[in-house]
């Protein structure tokens, strides 16, 4: 068949993912440069530089949102001019909103439905709630930080 036509159908969607693909692109591109950076730096604050792991893990998370601001800034959204601090607070904020997400995917799949394993943590943080938190910072840079000084709504409407 030809694709779904209706209002809401999979050919809207793809429409919409096709008009948005390097700023998909982008932003997976930045998030994944960040990710490594936290990973990296997370590996050597524990290891080699002797931090505890809460410590270890802050600092790799406010270097991770760091460089993802940058990437975005100068790369996804480069033709969208902020300036100040306000826009990586928010920024920050949206990154924070996004950690929330996954963990209470975690506590949600460990203590509410009682999956205990280590399998079932890294599947519920690092999978399910690794993507909600994705759509989450997505729409959050998109709209709240790097907006489009055109645009009224988000990218779904």
């Amino acid at each position: 068949m030809g694709g779904d036509v209706r209002p809401g159908g999979g050919r809207l969607v793809r429409d919409r993912l096709r008009r948005h693909r390097r700023e998909l692109l982008g932003f997976a591109t930045a998030g994944l440069l960040a990710y490594a950076v936290d990973l990296a730096l997370f590996t050597f604050l524990r290891g080699p530089g002797g931090l505890g792991p809460l410590t270890a893990k802050a600092l790799s998370f406010v270097a991770g949102c760091a460089v993802a601001y940058t990437a975005n800034a100068h790369g996804t959204y480069r033709d969208r001019r902020v300036r100040g601090a306000r826009p990586y607070a928010v920024f920050f904020a949206v990154n924070l909103a996004g950690a929330a997400v996954q963990l209470l995917c975690l506590a949600v799949s460990h203590y509410g439905l009682g999956y205990t394993s280590q399998r079932a943590d890294t599947v519920s943080g690092a999978v399910v709630g690794m993507a909600l938190a994705t759509v989450v910072r997505f729409w959050g840079t998109r709209t709240l930080v790097f907006r489009d000084a055109g645009r009224v709504g988000s990218w779904t409407g």
